[in-house]
């Protein structure tokens, strides 16, 4: 939490430096179905959110409809390229309302070329309902996990894949396409997700974790609120 507040701190305050230009947009839309790194979160949810951005520095929060409560996203970082290669870093937490689900805290790694680009995530969840470890008798509330996803862009067209590790295990993979309506200028994106069972933790009556397949759609639209 205080290296998400000092990133957030930091990007915030040169974002009003007076010498320079800065940007802020607000953006709110839905989402057909929540699917965040390949689990659903909601069938249905509405989502909307704030970002403040100067030279490569970037703060904002989002939230989104999770039924039971709210999900509310903190994040702030850099962003740079030199030439075809772009890089970035940052932080982000995610908290919930009504016990949906307990907080994650995370550092956020990327770097691309051209059509590739891959992110990383190194983070820890607080984990309240706790999970009892053979040979503890107390229950294990923190839990460390990693996130890589190597990803290829072209001409509104993604792929990727998503890969945990550490506490946390399973991957999905996702494509999809996305682009805007000019005249209205709403964003829009449809996605074909298939997660693994090792990732959903889902368990049919043969003992096994069963795999799942999801199509989702999402529109948005962004409002520049200055300059």
């Amino acid at each position: 939490m205080k290296k998400l507040l000092c990133m957030l701190a930091l990007a915030g305050s040169i974002a009003t430096a007076p010498a320079l230009a800065v940007e802020a947009t607000a953006n709110a839309g839905f989402m057909s179905d929540y699917i965040f790194r390949g689990i659903k979160q909601a069938d249905s949810a509405a989502m909307g959110g704030f970002d403040v951005k100067q030279e490569g520095f970037y703060a904002g929060t989002w939230a989104a409809d999770v039924e039971q409560g709210l999900e509310i996203d903190l994040y702030g970082g850099y962003n740079g390229s030199i030439g075809d290669i772009s890089y970035g870093a940052g932080v982000t937490g995610y908290y919930y309302t009504d016990d949906f689900d307990d907080t994650y805290q995370e550092v956020n790694l990327s770097a691309g070329y051209k059509v590739f680009s891959i992110a990383a995530a190194f983070g820890q969840y607080d984990n309240f309902k706790g999970s009892i470890e053979p040979g503890n008798t107390e229950p294990n509330r923190k839990l460390d996990y990693s996130f890589i996803q190597p990803r290829l862009d072209y001409k509104g067209f993604y792929g990727l894949v998503g890969i945990f590790g550490n506490d946390f295990d399973g991957e999905y993979y996702e494509a999809g396409y996305g682009s805007s309506f000019e005249p209205i200028g709403l964003d829009y994106r449809v996605s074909l997700i298939y997660s693994t069972g090792s990732l959903l933790g889902d368990v049919d009556g043969d003992g096994r974790k069963d795999d799942d397949t999801q199509l989702a759609f999402s529109i948005s639209k962004t409002f520049r609120l200055f300059p």
